[in-house]
């Protein structure tokens, strides 16, 4: 299929809540290359978005049970975690491979730049939840990283432009759950709702 077709099989997958299909013909345009436009970006980000959010909902039950310690056997519980744990990081693997090769470019323009730059952290951040020991230490690093690089190429952008705004409120989020600093959160919080033009600011949701 050309992009066009791909295109219009990721939107009809959208409209039936397909996302596991329409993540993977996202996969195929970005993989074709081109510069994605606001609407095919956007559509890249729901697709995975949603992929890996069943994921992560799906993995806060398995914990809630395992931790009460329910009438299902440890054994079944852990096997079963482990498998989803296994799924998340291997959707996520997937999208910040696309990032890394083929979505952040140093001479893209800055919204593009801190759009991607914001995605990648925010996977590394899904990926760290699920990780313990050395490897969510790496994860941290990372997701740290790319959310750092993202408010660097966003100095030109205006505080209130919405995908600066969903930057800094998903790295409070990031802060606050990851790094467990509630106050340097806090802080980015105040700072990002007390700005002067930032009532009622288009931004784009994120299930933290």
């Amino acid at each position: 299929m050309d992009k066009g077709e791909l295109m219009e099989m990721a939107r009809f997958a959208e409209q039936t809540d397909r996302y596991e299909d329409m993540y993977k013909y996202m996969k195929q345009v970005v993989e074709l290359g081109e510069k994605l436009d606001v609407s095919e970006r956007n559509l890249l980000s729901v697709a995975y978005k949603n992929a890996v959010g069943v994921r992560r909902a799906a993995w806060r039950v398995v914990v809630a049970i395992e931790q009460r310690k329910d009438s299902v056997k440890p054994e079944i519980v852990q096997e079963y975690r482990k498998e989803i744990e296994k799924e998340l990081s291997d959707v996520c693997d997937e999208v910040l491979n696309l990032l890394d090769s083929h979505l952040i470019k140093k001479d893209d323009d800055d919204e593009s730049q801190v759009f991607f730059l914001k995605m990648k952290g925010d996977y590394y951040r899904y990926v760290a939840e699920v990780k313990s020991g050395d490897a969510r230490d790496d994860t941290i690093s990372k997701s740290q990283e790319a959310y750092q690089a993202a408010f660097t190429a966003s100095q030109n952008m205006k505080p209130t432009h919405p995908i600066r705004l969903g930057l800094a409120l998903n790295y409070s989020v990031f802060l606050y759950e990851i790094l467990n600093d509630s106050a340097k959160a806090c802080t980015l919080a105040k700072e990002l709702w007390l700005s002067d033009d930032a009532a009622e600011p288009e931004v784009e949701e994120d299930d933290s």
